[in-house]
């Protein structure tokens, strides 16, 4: 247990630009106190002691602001950033290393008992605030959640998953959309920089390059009737075209 607890301080202090000592971390960090929480409590209710369990995760609960279920699986080195409104339920599963921050619910749609209801995170996956990971599907490890996604379908490990509802940023097949779903695609507290949907981002810039392209067209055709090359759409105006008047201009 004192293992992993040391393992848990020397990766949150290694994570979190915030933290200034491991004396820091583990009195002020109410993630980390979730997780010592938890650990008594998982290990009551895999005993069968279920009461138990509940009434310490209770406790955590109210201590920390963070929701675990004593039956939720929960790995090594796992970082939960301020915390707050975080729920993770009964049949959740949470792989090593994975950060999770404020708001997010791994939650379930199914409420048949006995099932599998509730995600699993695999390795290394990060889930922005307010995401919410309803079902019982795997998130592949490395992937990414952003920020106020809602996930309902399995994500493929090292995807980035944004929207509502959540799809799936394809960074395989194109390396300049990979680093572009970088930058856009993925905050842990905001999808864009102003919030907006990434396809809608994406029609935006091309819609302010359509009028931009006309604007300079526009000024580009001005000049040209400014120095007696008129543009119109008959042929005589086309008869008339000089190329050699126009190679002149532009040198």
């Amino acid at each position: 247990m004192f293992s992993r607890l040391r393992e848990d301080l020397a990766s949150v202090h290694e994570r979190d630009p915030a933290a200034r000592s491991t004396f820091e971390v583990l009195t002020c960090y109410p993630g980390v106190h979730a997780l010592i929480f938890h650990r008594a409590a998982h290990a009551a209710w895999r005993r069968g002691w279920h009461w138990a369990g509940r009434f310490i995760s209770h406790l955590g609960r109210f201590l920390t602001g963070i929701e675990i279920h004593p039956g939720a699986v929960i790995g090594r080195r796992v970082f939960i950033d301020h915390g707050m409104g975080v729920v993770i339920g009964e049949t959740a599963e949470v792989g090593d290393d994975c950060t999770i921050y404020q708001g997010v619910t791994l939650g379930g749609t199914s409420l048949y008992r006995g099932t599998k209801r509730h995600p699993t995170l695999g390795r290394g996956v990060v889930v922005g605030a307010g995401a919410k990971v309803l079902g019982g599907f795997s998130v592949g490890d490395g992937a990414k959640i952003g920020s106020n996604a809602v996930v309902v379908k399995p994500v493929p490990g090292g995807a980035t998953a944004v929207g509502n509802p959540a799809r799936i940023l394809d960074s395989e097949r194109d390396a300049a959309r990979e680093q572009k779903a970088e930058q856009i695609g993925f905050s842990a507290y905001g999808v864009t920089r102003d919030m907006d949907d990434p396809v809608a981002k994406a029609l935006h810039g091309l819609l302010d390059h359509a009028v931009d392209t006309d604007r300079r067209l526009h000024a580009v055709i001005a000049r040209l009737e400014g120095a007696g090359i008129k543009f119109d759409d008959t042929a005589e105006s086309a008869d008339h075209f000089d190329p050699d008047r126009l190679s002149k201009m532009v040198d």
